[in-house]
């Protein structure tokens, strides 16, 4: 945990070592560099308005040589400050004041994200399972026609599932990297993807928007 604020570490000890967690503090972006480096944790939580060295900078350094997930707990909640975090390699994104029941479930989702469905080369959440290495997508175990484009958009956020990715990413993992700027592609795909995954009965969808962010694939057991 990654803060200069004396008040917000001691609430968020609470909250965490109540549902298991063991705790180590740091005040600073250099301290908590190297106590990632020492410790290696399973998650962090950093703040991104430190002393001497802003968050965005301590993101930046330690994704040269870790991806331990990355939760940002800020008071900034403009889109642009949550995209430039993102980019820069976090996982997820809460803002200040937090509702601890939030917080709790955003860290149990990015600590199941990526790495595990590489290993397995297969995904399923609710009634939507892919299989990697056939390129098969079945939703409730009918298999569904995706197109080139439509796939490997749905297979990023898939091995991303639980955390918000950014339109840039997207645009420049699927279009490539002069693509960026073309969002317009993006809801295009989006709009056909939704079309052919989500179930139009069921209220909870699995693809939700992150408004001027991006998107984020939900896993969920059952829906």
């Amino acid at each position: 945990m990654i803060d200069d604020e004396g008040q917000i570490r001691k609430l968020l000890r609470v909250v965490l070592e109540e549902h298991g967690y063991n705790v180590v503090e740091a005040e600073s972006g250099k301290a908590g560099l190297a106590e990632i480096a020492t410790r290696q944790p399973d998650v962090v939580l950093l703040d991104l308005g430190l002393p001497a060295m802003d968050g965005i900078e301590v993101l930046r350094r330690l994704r040269e040589w870790s991806q331990v997930p990355v939760l940002i707990l800020s008071v900034r909640e403009s889109a642009e400050q949550k995209v430039a975090a993102l980019d820069a390699g976090a996982d997820d994104y809460v803002t200040k004041p937090f509702d601890a029941t939030e917080l709790l479930a955003r860290l149990r989702a990015i600590q199941r994200r990526g790495a595990e469905v590489e290993a397995s080369a297969y995904f399923q959440t609710g009634h939507l399972a892919i299989d990697f290495n056939g390129h098969i997508v079945t939703v409730n175990g009918h298999e569904v026609k995706l197109t080139a484009t439509e796939y490997d958009l749905l297979r990023v956020l898939a091995l991303n599932a639980g955390k918000v990715v950014t339109h840039s990413h997207l645009l420049r993992e699927v279009w490539g990297p002069n693509a960026t700027e073309q969002s317009q592609y993006l809801r295009v795909y989006m709009n056909h993807l939704r079309k052919k995954i989500e179930l139009p009965r069921n209220k909870q969808k699995l693809l939700k928007t992150e408004s001027g962010i991006g998107y984020r694939l939900v896993p969920v057991e059952k829906i």
